[in-house]
């Protein structure tokens, strides 16, 4: 996501390199390639007015520091004012009901039904939270299973009513299911329409007024672009919606919903969606996210998601077996599942400072980890254990049955072997010590 705008930013800034001083010409030319690249991305033509502005004013207000360049001062000022521009401050859900209740508001094919699943998951994991999905789509057919099949996959609960036609009713059922069986957060999931028609708001507002949710947040799909942005502010005129919700930042997006979207409609974006996986949700950070358009990674966000997987009392087996030199591959492979459950291996490259550019081109499988699965469950549980006794004839056997060649497990063992050296190395309680020093800075 933002690749293109990010480029046009960065040669928008070469203007001012080897610049002495900020000055109203170079400013005025820098500025001028900025706010083309803002459109160029989609971003609604009064933002980026607004936006290109703002920063000119505040530029030539600046006296330039002997130790900054011209072109980090602009890239500072720009990067503040973009994370002012898509919120400032990071928003989050007040929930205070019991139980509290979630309404989900969109356009059909959104990613409503899909969000919903990920925001339950992730209320439950992180806040502890008990959910209850409710199915309130009765009219597209495959909604309500929809909705069941990622309940089971996160292992939360349905309400639904198959017979009835009325999501008002349902919804109303839902809450007092939910009190009764002692769910603290209810997340209604509704309707959506190829367009915003008079009968949808209608029935949308009518459940509102019904249940009286905590939040209603409105989710849509970011690579719509502008009309995103037009279609938010006629739902927000409706349902004065709490917050929006990106999805699909990780398609071909031009940035432009996620650049206008809070100044038009003056709510703040809350979550992003990046993936297809259910734990493919962020809480949007605005300050994050200027770092990432303008090159500059995410670090922060990629420790976050490294922190959630981390299990202290795992990290302290682990540690032992690596100092006794006793790491195997069912420790290599129990390293690859954590490394698949923290999201999109290229989002994921894209968060470390200066990766992102590099990696634009080129096409990181998120199945790179599937010849490596192959190639371990092809392997005995003594093997596995012990990789020492993997002589050519068990290397031959393990090639057939994972459908690789003698090479790939050849080589798979080299880099085991290297990643056994290298973890040795780490002695002392060095690695769990880094681990709970990162955790307690949260």
């Amino acid at each position: 996501m933002f690749d293109n705008l990010s480029e046009r930013l960065e040669r928008s800034f070469k203007i001012l390199k080897g610049e002495g001083k900020i000055t109203e010409i170079n400013v005025a030319e820098t500025l001028k390639d900025v706010r083309r690249a803002l459109l160029d991305a989609d971003v609604n033509y009064k933002v980026a007015k607004s936006f290109t502005d703002t920063v000119k004013e505040k530029a030539l207000g600046q006296n330039v520091l002997t130790a900054v360049k011209p072109s980090q001062l602009m890239v500072k000022i720009v990067h503040d004012e973009l994370a002012s521009l898509m919120g400032g401050d990071t928003a989050e859900l007040e929930l205070k009901g019991r139980p509290a209740i979630i309404l989900m508001s969109g356009l059909q094919g959104s990613g409503k039904t899909t969000f919903s699943g990920k925001l339950a998951r992730m209320l439950k994991a992180k806040k502890n939270r008990k959910p209850l999905l409710v199915a309130c789509d009765v009219y597209r057919p495959a909604a309500i299973e929809q909705l069941k099949v990622l309940g089971e996959q996160i292992q939360v609960p349905v309400y639904s009513e198959l017979d009835s036609k009325d999501p008002v009713e349902i919804a109303q059922n839902a809450v007092r299911e939910a009190k009764a069986k002692g769910y603290d957060l209810v997340i209604v999931d509704t309707a959506g329409r190829l367009a915003v028609d008079e009968q949808m708001m209608n029935e949308i507002a009518a459940i509102k007024s019904a249940i009286n949710p905590d939040a209603t947040l409105f989710v849509v799909d970011s690579m719509t672009g502008q009309d995103a942005v037009n279609t938010a502010r006629e739902f927000n005129e409706r349902l004065d919606f709490t917050g929006v919700v990106l999805t699909k930042l990780d398609g071909d997006t031009r940035g432009g919903a996620a650049l206008s979207i809070r100044t038009v409609v003056s709510k703040p974006i809350m979550f992003i969606g990046t993936g297809e996986k259910l734990e493919a949700i962020d809480v949007f950070h605005p300050a994050r996210m200027a770092d990432r358009i303008l090159g500059m990674g995410d670090i922060v966000s990629l420790v976050e998601r490294a922190q959630e997987q981390y299990d202290e009392a795992e990290a302290k087996r682990l540690q032992k077996k690596i100092q006794k030199n006793q790491f195997d591959f069912n420790d290599f492979l129990g390293q690859i599942q954590q490394i698949k459950k923290m999201g999109n291996l290229k989002d994921l490259a894209s968060m470390i400072p200066g990766v992102g550019k590099a990696i634009k081109d080129i096409d990181i499988d998120d199945n790179a980890f599937k010849s490596i699965e192959a190639i371990i469950y092809s392997m005995t549980p003594e093997e596995r254990t012990r990789p020492e006794i993997l002589n050519s004839s068990r290397r031959t056997r393990i090639a057939k049955g994972s459908g690789t060649s003698i090479q790939d497990v050849n080589r798979l063992l080299k880099q085991f072997d290297q990643t056994r050296k290298m973890m040795k190395m780490v002695t002392g309680g060095k690695m769990a010590g880094m681990m709970q020093r990162m955790k307690k800075r949260r």
